[in-house]
Formats: C-alpha cells, structure tokens, sequence
C-alpha cells in the first residue's frame, strides 16, 4: 500500500507545486487507487509541506515539476518525488501505477532511471 500525493488546482495537477492550492493524496492498493483525500494547502512555508505531507503518511509526491532543494527537502522525508505530470490528477496517479507516466528527463532536475535509492 503507497499513498501518492498530487499539488492540484481543481480536479488537474497544479503547474506550481508549492502553490497549489490543495493536494490530493491517493491511497493505492495493488496498483489501483483505492481512496482519496484532500489536503489543504497551509501556505507556503519552507519546509512545512514534506512534514505536512510526511504525517499524512505520503510515499511519493508525483508533481509536475519543482526544484532541486524541494526535492532534496521531501527525499529527507522519505518521500520519492516523480515529476512530469499533467493533465487529470487521478489519471496522472493511475498512468504512475501502470508504468505510463511519461516522466521526461528534464521535468526534475537529476532525471530518471539511475535508480539511486536512499
């Protein structure tokens, strides 16, 4: 069981990730989204969303892109960070769990696929 969470602006996922002004946090099970919740947003303050995110038991953050320190900031947590999302959030999540989210290499800034785990 993985829970995801999403930075979204409506029902899609938000282009500004600390500015969004919610975050939905699936709950995942075999692949298959078996919940969902909504966060509230606190504001933007340094270092408040991984803990935020961290107690509300997030695994990944899939986003659609953000920077390096935030990044550093959330893998700390113990939170994986998958960027290159758009579009829908939940088609986003199901596309994460079916290996089709197409995370292109420049969305975050080390690219992907040199499967260093902490």
């Amino acid at each position: 069981m993985k829970k995801i969470a999403v930075p979204v602006q409506g029902e899609n996922v938000s282009a500004h990730f600390g500015h969004a002004p919610e975050f939905k946090l699936f709950s995942t099970e075999d692949n298959v989204i078996s919940a969902e919740e909504i966060i509230e947003n606190p504001g933007h303050q340094p270092g408040l969303l991984p803990k935020l995110l961290n107690e509300a038991g997030a695994d990944i953050i899939i986003a659609s892109g953000m920077g390096q320190k935030a990044i550093a900031i959330f893998e700390h947590n113990n939170i994986e960070v998958v960027c290159g999302a758009a579009g829908n959030a939940r088609e986003a999540v199901s596309n994460y769990l079916n290996g089709k989210l197409d995370a292109s290499d420049n969305a975050c800034s080390h690219g992907e696929g040199d499967g260093h785990h902490h």
